[in-house]
């Protein structure tokens, strides 16, 4: 089949993207960069009712997204050979506050 799929994250803390897939320091990587350029314990920020982590959660989410569309060929994800898709999550203590994420996947064929 040859069709779109698309996916969408349902929250405003979480985010995600396409990156290369094959070295897990990438990951790594780009959670630090993410870090440096939304970091936590800011005092500025006046939205921290849920933590100081939740502002630059927010933040993280509008630079990376929370929707991809994928190409659909032969039934399989037209990524590239190094290509994943990532479920960025943005808050440290998940558990406490953010709660349980919800992925909305459509497919149009």
């Amino acid at each position: 089949q040859v069709g779109l799929v698309h996916l969408f994250l349902q929250h405003t803390s979480a985010s995600l993207a396409i990156n290369e897939n094959a070295d897990p320091d990438v990951r790594l990587d780009t959670e630090d960069w993410l870090n440096k350029i939304a970091p936590a314990n800011q005092p500025e920020y006046r939205h921290t009712l849920e933590g100081s982590d939740d502002l630059p959660a927010h933040f993280k989410s509008i630079m990376l997204g929370v929707s991809l569309t994928i190409p659909l060929s032969n039934g399989v994800l037209g990524l590239g050979r190094w290509q994943g898709v990532y479920l960025c999550e943005h808050r440290d203590n998940l558990d406490k506050y953010g709660g349980q994420r919800q992925l909305v996947i459509t497919v149009s064929t």
